[in-house]
């Protein structure tokens, strides 16, 4: 069984280097993943969490520290996060 996949946030920037994605993800496990730049050249972190409330706590820091005016995004437009 794969990584279910709960919710994701994009900051809104389209940007290279400015881009920012979060997505909250279950397994076994709670899983955030973030990204910092573009799916080519793009920092990505990861956390898992034994709780969705821990890891929904995590996801609220990672979209609250950066000034952008972040969205929850739905449908096709909520694909995986990268592996």
């Amino acid at each position: 069984m794969g990584k279910e996949l709960v919710s994701r946030w994009w900051n809104g920037v389209w940007g290279r280097l400015i881009r920012r994605d979060v997505w909250l993800a279950r397994e076994m496990r709670w899983h955030v993943v973030a990204r910092a730049g573009d799916s080519e050249i793009g920092k990505v972190l990861r956390w898992e969490f034994d709780t969705e409330d821990d890891a929904r706590q995590m996801v609220q820091r990672l979209i609250c520290a950066d000034g952008s005016q972040w969205r929850e995004m739905k449908g096709d437009a909520a694909d995986q996060p990268p592996r």
